[in-house]
């Protein structure tokens, strides 16, 4: 059997995000999105997703490219004087992984951002990272030992397979091959770990290597190549453009991957191929 998650991140970031999110929700594919607590559009992103309660959502963890929701002071600090986080994740995945005194800072920013999340009444049914920063060793470990304190039993393990990929695009290879390689070396050291404290994960997880591309065309193409079992396919859907997304995104392609999300020929395929599309709490949508 296979059975689909797609998600849809950056939920909160802008007015056009949220659009898009919501009406992927009604009239597409969706059956989840990942929230910034810290991001412009958090509040309304809230309303939005209380008003469409079987829309799971889960936290995107926001560490590069945001703001933090926790004040930082001291040097080396997490943040600039702005509260802002750095903008190359390179550069930051370094600063946090070999400066130890920021670590007591990142605890208090992703136990920040949790409670954030909760303090809006809304189930928070899985963790992500904004540019898979969640996978970073310094960054999972601390979110290792906060999901049972909050009872967070899901979580993006992001794996995708490159051979899978080629089949589907050449765009980019040499980037891709790096990315899978990298990606593929974090998932084999985070695996052990989430299944000795019983949290779940998609057995694949596409949108790593495609990112912000993942159009109609791309789509059909994947869902040719799902493995049984759940895979996960995430998607940066957008009805605009806005300077929230030009800034950090200037070359996805918001709006086509909205397009993908509700695409007819897309449901139709999905239904020829007998996939089965879900959420990370296993609540099927039809």
């Amino acid at each position: 059997m296979k059975q689909l998650i797609i998600n849809a991140d950056d939920f909160g970031l802008s007015a056009g995000v949220n659009r898009a999110v919501i009406t992927a929700w009604r009239e597409g594919i969706l059956t989840s999105a990942s929230l910034m607590v810290g991001a412009p559009a958090f509040d309304q992103a809230v309303e939005l997703a209380r008003e469409n309660p079987g829309l799971q959502v889960g936290l995107h963890l926001t560490l590069v490219q945001g703001r933090s929701v926790v004040a930082h002071g001291g040097f080396p600090c997490l943040t600039d004087g702005e509260g802002n986080f750095p903008v190359d994740p390179v550069m930051a995945g370094m600063r946090m992984f070999f400066l130890k005194a920021l670590h007591r800072q990142l605890a208090a920013e992703v136990e920040g951002q949790i409670t954030r999340f909760l303090e809006t009444g809304l189930p928070l049914s899985h963790i992500d990272g904004h540019l898979n920063i969640h996978m970073h060793p310094t960054v999972f470990a601390i979110v290792c030992r906060l999901m049972p304190k909050y009872g967070i039993e899901t979580f993006r393990l992001s794996r995708e397979r490159l051979g899978a990929e080629r089949r589907i695009s050449s765009r980019r290879l040499l980037g891709k091959a790096v990315d899978a390689g990298i990606f593929g070396l974090l998932a084999r050291r985070c695996q052990p770990e989430l299944q000795r404290r019983r949290i779940g994960f998609a057995g694949e997880v596409k949108g790593l290597l495609n990112s912000g591309r993942m159009t109609e065309e791309y789509l059909l193409a994947a869902l040719d190549l799902l493995q049984d079992g759940v895979t996960e396919i995430y998607f940066h859907p957008g009805d605009a453009d806005e300077p929230e997304l030009a800034v950090t995104m200037p070359d996805y392609r918001h709006r086509d991957e909205l397009a993908a999300l509700l695409s007819p020929r897309v449901r139709e395929k999905l239904g020829s191929l007998g996939i089965t599309l879900r959420n990370y709490r296993g609540d099927l949508k039809r």
